[in-house]
């Protein structure tokens, strides 16, 4: 069977390929070589200008020539080194023979060619490699997806600030709120995982088999390496990675920073999972609508229904990405004494945790988009709950000392079915100043508020 995207064993590469155009350049096995090939060049152009005698400046030719096979690096070039890859039956050795292959014919590089990957292990490919991947695809792909929900969320906020909704606490009627308060705490929450995702400093390790530098200390004894691995780890690109320079480590760089970095994806994805279940009972419930799509069909049997896929198919895959980024984050800090291999195929998997998130990011905004808000439904409800006006007329009892506020309120309302009337007839009997009592008796569920309108345009 030929490799298609129908024949795909991920749905990833299969039916929703298209939805992660932008993250597999990045997190394929191609971008994976690619950083490889960014990080062997960029090693052997700082050792040129390390000040060793056997190996002088590069030319500017060279220097532009070399940039340029990161620059142009294309998925023939990816194919060449699984070629290569056939036989070494070592894939970080394979890009480094693809680079020398890349000097023939130019005598100043071939001179040169031993300092390809000179003194590295292949986890300080790797390492570094990775984290370019993961810097680029949490910088380009997952925070902006995560942004373009924060700033729908923080219009529909402001959108709805001021109209009323009835809360359900434990499923029952509760004191009312506002939608735009609803969408506002979500927006909090959210907001903070998601600096803390951005927050998250990718680290890197170019310090050999087993973090000591033993084999660059053994070929010039006196140079400075730690200090010449972390400038060319933190120098900002092309000269350097642009990554936070990680001083201690055995064979492999820790891991630690992925896992605060998945763990802080997680997090973000809980609350949006947390958010897609609400929205889809508040669209179970008729508070808000959906806009129709010609074509578009509901039930196979059912000609009436216009389901909430897009907050559905949110929620499965969020569960999905997590599911992979908390054994990501579980597991990658663990490697039996100075390094085990097992991290090697997980790693692997990164783009699947993430494409996954960004499916589910893509779902939730497309509909986030289709909402149309029910304020009939909204106000239906709203004037079917006069029980919660309970909770006011008894706090103001309290405020003056009328005993047994609570039980009072309790009788006339706990389990029936309370009118207006019901109410108006208890707090004209009240003996409370007059004031008050006409503010209890104008005010309705749907003005019972309190400061959610307030809170919810402050975001």
């Amino acid at each position: 069977m030929s490799l298609s995207s129908i024949s795909a064993l991920s749905p990833l590469d299969g039916r929703y390929a298209a939805k992660l155009s932008a993250l597999r350049p990045i997190m394929s096995e191609q971008g994976y070589m690619h950083r490889r090939v960014q990080v062997e060049i960029t090693w052997f152009i700082a050792l040129s200008d390390a000040g060793f005698a056997e190996f002088p400046a590069l030319s500017e030719g060279a220097r532009t020539y070399l940039h340029g096979l990161v620059s142009n690096f294309s998925e023939a070039d990816a194919e060449a080194i699984k070629e290569i890859e056939k036989t070494t039956n070592h894939d970080v050795k394979a890009v480094e023979y693809w680079i020398k292959a890349k000097f023939d014919g130019r005598p100043e590089l071939q001179k040169a060619s031993e300092f390809v990957h000179f003194a590295c292990t292949s986890e300080d490919i790797n390492n570094t490699s990775h984290a370019l991947q993961i810097r680029v695809g949490r910088d380009m792909v997952v925070l902006p997806a995560l942004d373009r929900i924060t700033l729908k969320l923080r219009e529909m906020a402001h959108q709805f600030a001021d109209v009323p909704m009835l809360s359900r606490t434990h499923g029952q009627t509760a004191s009312p709120t506002t939608v735009g308060k609803e969408i506002a705490n979500v927006l909090v929450r959210l907001q903070k995982a998601v600096d803390n995702i951005a927050n998250v400093k990718t680290l890197g390790k170019m310090n050999g088999a087993v973090g000591n530098y033993n084999a660059h200390l053994s070929a010039w004894p006196d140079f400075d390496w730690e200090a010449f691995a972390k400038n060319v780890i933190e120098s900002p690109e092309p000269k350097g990675l642009g990554l936070t320079f990680q001083p201690y480590s055995i064979q492999i760089e820790p891991h630690d920073y992925m896992a605060e970095l998945f763990d802080a994806v997680a997090r973000a994805n809980t609350i949006l999972i947390d958010f897609s279940r609400d929205i889809w009972g508040y669209v179970s419930l008729g508070y808000f609508k959906q806009r129709l799509k010609a074509g578009e069909i509901g039930s196979s049997t059912m000609p009436h229904k216009v389901n909430p896929i897009d907050f559905e198919n949110a929620e499965g895959n969020l569960g999905l990405a997590n599911a992979i980024l908390k054994h990501l984050s579980e597991k990658l800090p663990v490697s039996r004494w100075q390094r085990d291999l097992t991290d090697s195929t997980v790693l692997r998997n990164i783009g699947v945790a993430l494409g996954y998130a960004t499916l589910a990011y893509t779902s939730l905004m497309t509909g986030l988009n289709k909402l149309e808000l029910n304020e009939e439904r909204l106000q239906e409800d709203l004037d079917h709950a006069w029980e919660v006006l309970a909770e006011p007329i008894q706090t103001v009892m309290r405020r003056y000392g009328v005993q047994g506020a609570y039980e009072k309120l309790k009788e006339v309302t706990r389990g029936k079915t309370v009118q207006a009337a019901d109410l108006h007839k208890l707090i004209s009997g009240l003996e409370i100043p007059q004031a008050d009592k006409d503010r209890l008796l104008a005010m309705t569920p749907a003005s019972y508020i309190g400061k959610a309108a307030e809170l919810a345009r402050r975001v």
